[in-house]
């Protein structure tokens, strides 16, 4: 199974809300080689590490592709980069976020990618959409579950699902 995270906290001129540029970057990964399986659902979530910054859409989505995980990984930064993404300053805010979480359960450490993504377990609003995604998924190098993952998080890091509906924040 091959996970993403997929996050923002700004909008765009040409997007109106972080809801659609996320959106709108899973609709173009089928032409860049990306095939969406399935997604969670809409998450608002609390900036991490807190700030004051908008509040982030986020979710998580399984996907299919033919793609090693380094080109994968290449082909997702160019997707943030088209949707506007500018990397100046760490955990500013951003109109698109796309992380490679696991891939088959392989372990990597290149330097420019670590299989599993190197913070998936500490960050609740990756945990709470891959649990809904993929209950029994596990983690590649702690052996556990999503669930176990998510219980043992210490207090903080707000998320709640959106209502696909509304328009929201995102």
């Amino acid at each position: 199974m091959i996970l993403i995270g997929i996050g923002s906290n700004l909008a765009s001129r040409e997007y109106v809300t972080p809801r659609e540029i996320a959106a709108a970057a899973l609709a173009a990964m089928p032409g860049i080689g990306i095939e969406i399986v399935a997604r969670s659902r809409w998450y608002l979530s609390e900036p991490v590490p807190v700030s004051d910054q908008p509040w982030f859409v986020n979710a998580v989505a399984t996907v299919a592709t033919a793609l090693d995980p380094g080109a994968l990984l290449d082909r997702l930064l160019a997707l943030e980069t088209r949707f506007g993404r500018r990397r100046a300053v760490p955990n500013a805010a951003r109109t698109l976020d796309l992380d490679l979480l696991d891939y088959d359960g392989q372990r990597l450490d290149s330097g420019a990618l670590i299989l599993p993504h190197p913070r998936l377990h500490e960050r609740r609003f990756v945990l709470a959409p891959l649990l809904e995604l993929a209950p029994d998924w596990r983690h590649p190098v702690l052996g556990l579950s999503a669930a176990a993952l998510l219980a043992a998080l210490p207090p903080g890091q707000p998320v709640q699902p959106l209502d696909e509906q509304s328009a929201g924040n995102g």
